[in-house]
């Protein structure tokens, strides 16, 4: 995407804010322990920044999981949705290209279906200033396996506007800058992958489809059309006409660590 098109479909989620909170799925725990993993300190106390934190979603099991979290957000309505979702999180407006946090402030930073969204040129010195030396950046997609034959035909009967897939976030992986910013910030990469199976109806999966920014940006009709695809799609499929079926998802991370 050029910066116009990031800014159009980034300001696009806003909107469905309480939609994005009910249906998109959760990240697994073992991919957060992961990612925080080089700090070689365990979840509870740990000091993370969700960066680009959403409706919380990330905020949620954090959370739960011990840590200390700060949530950092630029969308008015998404920030809203994240403190009626998650009361006790301390959540604020700010960008990752600009964090409202002092510097070395915490262990970890975690990016949850974020990270694309940022301008890596100014967000990675950002991440590194408040991070303390040797605090792990995470991030992670949750993606369609495309592995399986069936979800790689949903991706194409929504003509690309499905979940991001496995294959394509693989071939992203070195896209982030990490590792080439410089020998003051960031180690290069490491890459993990984590199932994250979604139980679904047609009418869940079409709603979560309908949170995505490249159908929130389509006109209506086309938005009808596409989702009219998808549904006849699942329809003729045996894995997904008989009402309830499994998701195949796998959540790509990377990890690094501010030198």
């Amino acid at each position: 995407m050029d910066s116009d098109e990031r800014a159009r479909r980034g300001s696009s989620f806003g909107a469905v804010a309480a939609a994005y909170a009910e249906h998109r799925p959760d990240y697994p725990a073992d991919a957060v322990r992961w990612c925080v993993a080089p700090t070689g300190r365990e979840m509870a106390g740990l000091r993370v920044l969700d960066l680009g934190a959403g409706t919380g979603k990330l905020t949620a099991l954090l959370t739960a999981l011990g840590a200390d979290v700060t949530a950092v957000e630029p969308d008015e309505a998404m920030l809203a949705e994240l403190r009626g979702q998650v009361p006790s999180a301390r959540a604020m407006k700010g960008q990752a290209e600009a964090i409202p946090l002092p510097d070395g402030s915490v262990d970890a930073v975690l990016c949850g279906q974020s990270m694309h969204w940022f301008d890596m040129s100014r967000a990675l010195p950002e991440m590194a200033r408040v991070l303390v030396q040797g605090g792990a950046l995470g991030a992670m997609w949750n993606c369609d396996d495309d592995r399986v034959g069936w979800v790689a035909g949903l991706r194409d009967a929504a003509e690309g506007a499905a979940s991001p897939t496995l294959s394509g976030r693989r071939g992203e992986a070195a896209a982030f800058g990490l590792g080439q910013s410089g020998p003051e910030l960031f180690a290069p990469a490491e890459r993990g992958e984590f199932r994250n199976p979604q139980p679904h109806t047609p009418d869940s999966l079409l709603a979560t489809l309908s949170t995505h920014s490249q159908v929130l940006v389509m006109a209506p009709a086309e938005r009808e059309r596409v989702l009219g695809r998808v549904r006849a799609y699942l329809a003729s499929r045996p894995e997904t006409s008989a009402g309830e079926f499994e998701l195949p998802m796998i959540t790509a991370a990377l990890r690094s660590v501010r030198r």
